[in-house]
């Protein structure tokens, strides 16, 4: 009996008076979701500032739970590899221009034609509006969400021979531009040679002579130096360029409620601060392109559209004239 009493009081004096408390499991870190956002163009262009600003709105929005990484430069791919990309899920999203997503659906033809557009204001009433907005959800059926429209802004005309006031004064001017048919429509309706060329073979074309000019809006001009081998810049504006903001449709209806409506938010949130800052740099870089000794010529563009007419004549039937007219009406 002594012996089993002296043995209970060994085992209580060990820690026999119970079970030791389990330690708590850490906790779970909160899961966190990358996207990549895929562009084109320059690191110090709008897009870049713009997605950048994107990717602050997107971590504050979600707490965290979402990062947006951007690359530039082509670093994803051309505009066509990173949309098909997008279908497939295997990028997250894109900027891009519209005139690859005229592949995918006609309707996005109407923003390539020349003049379309009255001004900036009258461009953003129609593609935030119902037309604009009607057009994104088209590319709900080949897999890809539409979120807003950004922009490239209004395109003009520079070359190195001749200042360009008119319409006639561009005859017989080699003119790089993007492989677009209504593009180069347009420019031959004027008298110019339109000449496809990759955007990174052009400033060496435009140094050595193989092109007269190019066309592009001012931030391009500016970034990539072009006063530097092109002496007229005539402010057209003959083209306007939206840049939808793209998400893949897969990636899109895998994500929570409260995740999809952060990213539309933060998607509106950014346009507006990248077309702001757009509009910034175009008034800025025109006063430096004039002291680099650019000949900056602002023209009447009434005879551009006059001339440019036949372009509308010949892509009505694929476009549709109701949509077309709509565009127009709407501003």
């Amino acid at each position: 009996m002594l012996l089993l009493v002296f043995v209970s009081v060994v085992v209580a004096g060990c820690g026999g008076g119970g079970d030791k408390p389990k330690d708590k499991p850490a906790a779970e870190q909160p899961k966190v979701t990358t996207i990549k956002v895929g562009h084109v163009l320059a690191p110090d262009h709008p897009y870049t500032i713009g997605l950048k600003k994107f990717a602050e709105l997107v971590d504050q929005k979600t707490q965290g739970k979402v990062k947006v990484e951007v690359f530039h430069s082509s670093q994803l791919g051309n505009e066509r590899d990173m949309i098909e990309a997008l279908q497939l899920g295997t990028q997250q999203m894109a900027l891009v221009s519209t005139a690859p997503l005229a592949g995918f659906t006609k309707k996005f033809l109407v923003f390539d034609l020349p003049f379309i557009f009255k001004d900036y204001q009258s461009a953003y009433k129609v593609l935030d509006g119902e037309i604009g907005q009607g057009i994104l959800k088209t590319l709900d059926s080949v897999g890809i969400v539409g979120l807003t429209y950004w922009e490239n802004g209004f395109r003009h005309v520079t070359n190195s021979k001749r200042p360009i006031n008119k319409p006639e004064d561009l005859k017989g001017l080699k003119i790089r531009l993007m492989e677009n048919p209504i593009h180069m429509d347009t420019f031959r309706t004027m008298g110019a040679d339109p000449t496809p060329m990759a955007f990174g073979e052009l400033f060496t074309a435009l140094q050595q002579g193989t092109v007269d000019g190019q066309e592009n809006p001012v931030p391009i001009i500016w970034t990539s130096k072009f006063y530097e081998v092109q002496k007229h810049m005539s402010l057209t504006g003959h083209f306007y360029a939206a840049a939808p903001l793209l998400v893949s449709k897969k990636f899109f209806d895998g994500l929570s409620p409260e995740i999809q409506k952060a990213l539309k938010e933060a998607a509106v949130e950014a346009r507006d601060f990248e077309r702001d800052l757009l509009a910034q740099q175009n008034k800025d870089f025109v006063g430096k392109l004039k002291e680099k000794g650019m000949n900056i010529l602002e023209v009447d563009k009434t005879p551009f559209k006059e001339a440019v007419k036949p372009v509308y004549a010949k892509y009505e039937a694929e476009i549709g004239k109701e949509l077309i007219e709509k565009v127009i009406s709407a501003q």
